[in-house]
């Protein structure tokens, strides 16, 4: 016999020799329901309740299992420790839990949660019983009674302790979090306190303490008194070409598709012509110098058609005008800040083009014949120039209404002032990236394989990281339209919110997109909320209109 004497209590306790054991079947423990589902939380999901480690007590003469005298939980591992009083103001639960609330930066509260002893103990019990149902210990007949000490020693004091430090979190975090209920964002907790600091901390005799975080919906504040009710807004419109002048450039479009291309015999580019052109690039540094190539504004064999002018960078088709065949010329440009490619937007940039060939080109004789060709379904020509020019009339007042919109955002977030939680710029930036991704899809330009590649975690965490500051303007214009909705008593239909659902759902199922009908529905109401407020705003605001203009050097 070996005896292990315990300094807590100074009484002795007797353990048996026992021949080394196999592992115990560890029982799993059904949930506790609560009202967060922890999804960042290394304790659950992750943090499993089987291991393969089992470590015996240890005294001077080797490893140690079996009865004991007395009860003692020193003899089974676990510290024995003072509980601490503190000075501060807590708010006491019902189940006796004890949390202090701190307000961190980001919307951010930081809960402090102390377990009453009464209740680690009897999570502690909880978890004993369920290993006695589940554990074959040799000696023991199933269903008779295993001595506790024993049973400890069997499964083993670390996974005891981790089983019963995760019953007590099951159990109390949905009620540690009822003091930020209604106010805090899903899915934004997180437990800080490391999971292994709890096990060494953890004795059932004793009350345990951890830490949650959570975000909580922001404040939102003004610059001034309803100071979105006078914003000055400036639009720029990227085109000043009317509808009528857009459905003429189609119609000429249509009509050069029909037409054929002959070599200029003699003579320059003229308006009108078609040449093939060598194009290569270079930035111009700040003191004049040429800087690197920029790759992707080169092109070999480019097929210039110098009426599409508004599809070219501005003032490219102007300065190549005159050039003959075999002719090289060098011109410099400036990439607008509307240019598709953001790392181009207000590059300084030399162009070099070298003319291969001239064409002028040959078009058929309009008449009513030539109608149905031109756009199927019509038969005379008239009706052809009233189905474009209702065309460009519509998306005209289309892109004017989206260009009013972003500026109204862009004077939003100026004057709202919200410490945007961290939970909502993620959320934010992953629907963005998402939308990205879609759109590209629909313009053919990715594959759903190069999609996939590009929803790798990596992928977007650079995205979030690279685009924070857009995201944020982004969370912040969507909170001040919630609260002008709110604040201005604005209103949708339930018709209104069942047709963006359908049309939704519909965009979903075009592109084979999954999707999540209560999260399509959330977003209807959000899409119809900003609708609503924009209209209101363009109202109740001065709104100012330009027209982009593009410098050439």
């Amino acid at each position: 016999m070996a005896t292990v004497i315990c300094s807590s209590c100074i009484s002795p306790g007797v353990f048996s020799r026992q021949q080394p054991r196999i592992a115990a079947t560890t029982p799993e423990f059904s949930k506790v329901s609560c009202t967060s589902s922890l999804p960042s939380s290394k304790f659950f999901g992750k943090q499993s309740l089987k291991r393969e480690e089992n470590i015996l007590l240890k005294g001077q003469d080797g490893e140690f299992s079996g009865r004991k005298a007395g009860s003692c939980w020193a003899h089974m591992g676990f510290p024995v420790k003072a509980v601490a009083v503190s000075n501060e103001s807590v708010i006491t639960t019902p189940m006796g839990l004890q949390v202090v609330e701190t307000d961190k930066p980001n919307s951010r509260v930081q809960l402090n949660v102390t377990v009453p002893a009464n209740v680690c103990k009897s999570a502690y019990d909880d978890v004993i019983k369920e290993f006695s149902k589940k554990a074959k210990v040799p000696g023991f007949r199933p269903g008779k009674r295993i001595p506790e000490n024993v049973l400890v020693n069997y499964i083993g004091v670390p996974q005891v302790r981790s089983s019963a430090v995760e019953a007590i979190l099951k159990k109390t975090i949905g009620e540690a979090l009822s003091s930020v209920a209604g106010r805090a964002l899903k899915e934004s907790e997180h437990i800080t306190s490391k999971f292994q600091d709890l096990e060494a901390s953890f004795s059932p005799d004793d009350a345990l303490s951890y830490e949650i975080t959570v975000d909580v919906a922001p404040e939102i504040k003004w610059t001034s008194e309803k100071a979105y009710r006078n914003m000055k807004v400036k639009v720029e419109l990227e085109s000043d070409f009317t509808p009528e002048q857009n459905a003429k450039k189609e119609f000429r479009s249509r009509l050069k598709d029909l037409g054929s291309l002959r070599v200029k015999d003699s003579g320059g580019l003229e308006m009108g012509d078609v040449a093939i052109i060598d194009i290569s690039c270079n930035r111009v540094n700040p003191d004049g110098t040429l800087g690197d190539k920029i790759l992707s504004a080169e092109q070999k064999g480019f097929q210039l058609d110098t009426e599409d002018g508004a599809n070219f960078l501005p003032g490219f088709v102007e300065a190549l005008i005159g050039i003959s065949r075999e002719e090289t010329r060098e011109f410099r440009l400036v990439f607008p800040q509307t240019w598709s490619q953001e790392f181009l937007r207000g590059i300084h940039a030399q162009f070099t083009g070298f003319c291969k060939e001239i064409f002028v080109r040959r078009l058929p004789d309009v008449d009513d014949d030539l109608a149905p060709k031109l756009l199927e379904g019509c038969t005379t020509i008239d009706q052809v120039r009233t189905v474009l020019l209702q065309k460009h009339t519509i998306e005209a007042a289309q892109a004017k209404k989206q260009a009013t919109h972003f500026a109204i955002a862009d004077e939003l977030a100026k004057v709202v002032i919200v410490d945007v939680p961290n939970s909502l710029l993620e959320e934010q930036g992953r629907q963005m990236y998402a939308a990205k991704l879609i759109e590209l899809q629909a313009k053919s330009k990715l594959s759903k394989e190069q999609v996939v590649q590009l929803s790798s975690p990596e992928m977007v965490t650079n995205y979030l990281q690279s685009q924070k500051e857009r995201i944020r303007d982004s969370v912040k214009q969507t909170l001040a339209v919630t609260e002008i909705f709110k604040l201005e008593n604005l209103q949708y239909t339930e018709e209104e919110l069942n047709k963006e659902v359908e049309n939704a759902i519909d965009e979903f199922k075009r592109y084979n997109q999954e999707y999540d009908e209560k999260r399509v529905r959330e977003q209807a109401e959000q899409l119809l909320e900003g609708s609503k407020v924009m209209d209101w705003l363009v109202e109740n605001n001065e709104i100012e209109y330009s027209t982009l203009t593009f410098v050439q050097e």
